[in-house]
């Protein structure tokens, strides 16, 4: 029997979610989000130390998590996985996919190879995460996945082809998966939130051969924002997408009403604010091939290091989540100014 927490004086089931990603980054800040609520977590990552470190955090918050290392491009594992999760914590409820990984380069400059391991993480362990929380949630006819995209799965930036690239590809898939299950009358529900630059490990562990330090392109917002996000997209999954961010909003309005400006806006601009113009450390692990928080390399926790320049909240984010207190109040502030001028001619 699942016990039950008690949120905003709302009482409801605590679940099971499945994270991949879970060792950094948002994947890390979502697992202590759903754990403050009560949920349990597992947590699916290659790096060990990585995995340990959310675990810890997990139980700080006096949740329960479980940790399972595994490479979201091998989908017979993941599916064996999945497997001992449902053995290990109960059915799962959540599948939130979030592992991904890069390379920062021209698209000249990237290797074949590198770009299908790319594609192999970044879609195909999407597809792979999704195909085995449905084989488990399609016998209970209930369940939700999220896809954690970008803004990239929309419009391409240079200096990141490989990345957008899958992101455009994923963005293809839950298109198609939604309406599959919309005509299926499925009790499943999959969503996808397109996220800002979030100040994430990513730009410490990416295989970079730009010259400098690679940044997100600024407004950077903090891992927990992106976080937040996920947690209320698991809980409205009807909804085919969120936006996050100021930022996102304004890119992906400008991309649909002037793509061609935003071509030549991005090649003028795209270079360099994807670089903090200092040079790199020479020493700067990739995570391409095997994890940075390996059993040799470190727990780089949720945050990059980009705290100091990084936002902690978003208003698009909330207006986005209360539409209808947006909707109302714009209504009353437009009732209130017609109320205004009603008056003013009156008087007159």
């Amino acid at each position: 029997m699942r016990t039950t927490v008690t949120e905003n004086t709302t009482d409801r089931a605590a679940r099971v979610v499945a994270i991949t990603g879970a060792s950094g980054g948002i994947g890390r800040a979502a697992a202590r989000a759903f754990a403050e609520r009560g949920d349990t977590v597992a947590l699916i990552a290659r790096g060990e130390r990585g995995l340990d470190g959310a675990r810890h955090d997990v139980e700080e918050l006096g949740g329960t998590a479980r940790a399972y290392a595994v490479d979201v491009a091998d989908a017979t594992a993941l599916d064996e996985v999945s497997e001992r999760i449902e053995a290990d914590l109960g059915p799962i409820d959540v599948w939130v996919n979030v592992a991904f990984t890069s390379v920062f380069a021209r698209f000249v400059d990237i290797e074949p190879e590198e770009f299908r391991r790319v594609t192999e993480v970044n879609y195909l362990g999407y597809v792979n995460g999704t195909r085995s929380a449905l084989r488990r949630m399609s016998t209970r006819d209930r369940g939700t996945i999220v896809q954690v995209g970008s803004t990239l799965a929309h419009r391409g930036i240079p200096l990141q082809s490989a990345y957008c690239g899958s992101k455009h590809a994923l963005q293809g898939f839950h298109e198609s998966l939604r309406t599959e299950l919309l005509h299926d009358r499925s009790g499943i529900r999959t969503t996808m939130v397109q996220m800002p630059a979030v100040n994430t490990p990513q730009f410490s562990w990416v295989l970079s051969r730009l010259p400098d330090q690679a940044q997100p392109v600024p407004p950077i917002y903090q891992p927990e924002v992106a976080a937040q996000a996920v947690v209320f997209a698991a809980d409205h999954p009807r909804r085919r997408e969120y936006w996050v961010g100021e930022s996102t909003m304004l890119t992906l309005l400008a991309n649909a009403v002037a793509p061609g400006l935003l071509d030549r806006y991005l090649a003028r601009t795209g270079f360099s604010s994807q670089q903090t113009g200092d040079r790199k450390p020479s020493d700067q692990p990739a995570n391409l091939w095997k994890p940075a928080d390996g059993p040799a390399g470190r727990d780089f926790g949720p945050h990059g290091v980009f705290d100091d320049r990084a936002l902690a909240s978003s208003p698009q984010v909330w207006a986005s989540q209360h539409h209808a207190t947006v909707i109302g109040g714009a209504a009353i502030a437009a009732l209130a100014g017609l109320t205004l001028i009603a008056r003013r001619r009156g008087r007159r």
